[in-house]
């Protein structure tokens, strides 16, 4: 059986967006497929989705597995069992991430590739948000199993330029994998009117553009509520990482569906059911 494709998202720095572009093109794929979808939350030192999608105190995710990670027991039936079905998006999983910051030594790079080849046996597409840490076994791990390796950074110079050097440029390929071998996706802050545009980041880190992901106060402010699936679907947000999303649809072979046309009116009535602009 060939294991299933894996896109790995890493940000050049923390705390920019990583989980947000990540999660929204798992949203995406799941919307225009028919694949099962595994969301891993790898990101050992500043697990959020469980936040965004609002269990602020989940009752299962890798720290419950722990145990079966270490003597390599986990199945694909348990993995199936632990991880969260998204409400309103079939095909969606999430296996909440650590949760003990001071617990991410303590998985090793056995644990992390156990895990990440029961994952490519239980679901159709595994995504891994590793974060923007190095210094530990899920983010080295799944950086070079990846089929796909995408580099989430921003238009602040420290970000695209120094940090990508410190870390993509210099720590990557002690691991094997150049710092060629990733794609982009650009983060637009709602709160920078300056900073670099896409073509100065692209020419900077020499990768193709994947795509853009902007975000915006509404939905900084669904974030916050746990409500983050909720936008994704709404007015404002159906659209995002739609594109990089059918890209990677088609670099890993899955059937895509036909896009559905949305009338003006039921725009608004989503928009109105999902509370945004109000």
């Amino acid at each position: 059986m060939t294991p299933a494709p894996l896109l790995a998202f890493v940000g050049t720095t923390p705390n920019i967006g990583t989980t947000v572009a990540a999660f929204a093109a798992a949203c995406r794929i799941a919307e225009r497929s028919d694949a099962e979808i595994g969301y891993l939350c790898l990101n050992l030192k500043s697990a959020k989705i469980q936040r965004y999608i609002g269990i602020d105190r989940p009752q299962s995710g890798l720290d419950s597995i722990r145990p079966e990670l270490r003597d390599r027991s986990l199945g694909t039936e348990q993995l199936l069992r632990t991880a969260h079905p998204v409400e309103g998006i079939n095909g969606l999983h999430v296996l909440f991430g650590n949760l003990e910051r001071d617990q991410a030594e303590f998985y090793t790079a056995e644990d992390i590739g156990f895990l990440l080849d029961t994952a490519r046996q239980a679901f159709d597409i595994v995504i891994a948000d590793v974060g923007a840490y190095w210094d530990n076994a899920a983010t080295v791990c799944a950086i070079r199993a990846a089929t796909a390796r995408v580099l989430v950074t921003t238009g602040a110079l420290t970000h695209f330029q120094e940090d990508w050097n410190r870390w993509i440029g210099q720590v990557s390929p002690l691991f094997g994998v150049a710092s060629a071998d990733y794609e982009l996706v650009v983060i637009h802050s709602p709160w920078r009117s300056g900073g670099f545009n896409v073509k100065d980041i692209q020419k900077e880190t020499g990768l193709q553009l994947a795509g853009e992901l902007r975000l915006t106060e509404p939905m900084l402010l669904q974030l916050d509520s746990g409500q983050y699936q909720h936008w994704l679907k709404g007015a404002e947000g159906r659209t995002a990482m739609q594109q990089p999303a059918e890209r990677w649809i088609r670099q890993t072979g899955m059937k895509s569906r036909p896009a559905m046309h949305v009338q003006p009116w039921y725009r608004k009535l989503l928009a109105h059911r999902n509370g945004v602009g109000s």
